[in-house]
């Protein structure tokens, strides 16, 4: 028997609210915390040399990924999904906030700073600016995750199944295996969206500067995310050993 939409939406509500309960609610606001901040210092340049550019927000998107990882390998895809649309909802709503506030008549600490009024209000302009954001920017950025992290959180359950079905299904050399994959083909999606959306069509750049700095992004990502994947290992392991989130398991088999 069909569920009627108003049912369906009450379910999922119920489904989010144990999810949340059951998540440790560090990992969330680490999560939620680098998905805002890698957006705000994407408008920051790191490196940038001809063919080569690598944005400020590096330093957080790869820590995005992680948590996606250790939510996926303990909770699933979908929980992995559900968490990164509160995530990105959280973001934009910052993003509104910050874009309002960037519009207030008053000025940043910044402008005090200079005795020459016309740099003052140059700097001032640029912070609202940069605390205002684009559009494009936000649209292109919003996109870029949500596809990223549904490739991401589908790639590492499929994975994982494949070594399930090999026998290699446990330790360290599984949690890897599945998550730098995962990690490498979305962060490649996640850099190609974003680079064609905004960087394309708003900053000029060429089909080859988009596709070098989207491979070039997307290994050093993954790069940091091999550096630290040994302590998401151990966070995950550690919650399997006290049974975290069980009562989400529990529910999802009472609703079978």
């Amino acid at each position: 028997m069909k569920r009627s939409f108003g049912s369906w939406v009450k379910a999922e509500l119920t489904d989010y609210k144990i999810l949340l309960r059951n998540i440790p609610s560090l990992t969330i606001s680490i999560f939620i915390l680098s998905v805002v901040c890698a957006n705000l210092m994407a408008n920051k340049e790191l490196i940038s040399y001809k063919y080569v550019a690598l944005d400020c927000g590096f330093v957080f998107s790869w820590l995005m990924f992680l948590c996606m990882d250790v939510i996926c390998k303990r909770w699933g895809a979908k929980a992995s999904i559900k968490v990164s649309l509160l995530a990105l909802l959280v973001n934009l709503v910052v993003c509104g906030i910050f874009a309002l506030l960037s519009l207030a008549p008053g000025k940043w600490g910044k402008f005090y700073g200079y005795e020459d009024e016309i740099v003052a209000q140059a700097v001032n302009s640029s912070l609202n600016s940069t605390f205002g954001g684009a559009w494009y920017v936000v649209f292109g950025s919003a996109l870029a995750f949500i596809v990223s992290s549904i490739i991401n959180a589908f790639l590492n359950v499929s994975i994982a199944k494949i070594f399930s079905k090999s026998g290699k299904s446990r330790g360290f050399g599984e949690f890897a295996g599945r998550s730098y994959v995962s990690t490498m083909i979305a962060q490649l999606v996640d850099n190609l969206l974003f680079a064609t959306v905004v960087s394309k069509f708003f900053f000029g750049w060429t089909w080859t500067q988009v596709a070098v700095c989207s491979c070039i992004g997307a290994v050093c990502e993954l790069l940091a995310e091999v550096f630290f994947s040994g302590f998401g290992y151990k966070i995950v392991t550690r919650w399997e050993k006290e049974n975290v989130g069980q009562q989400y398991f529990d529910y999802l088999a009472g609703t079978k």
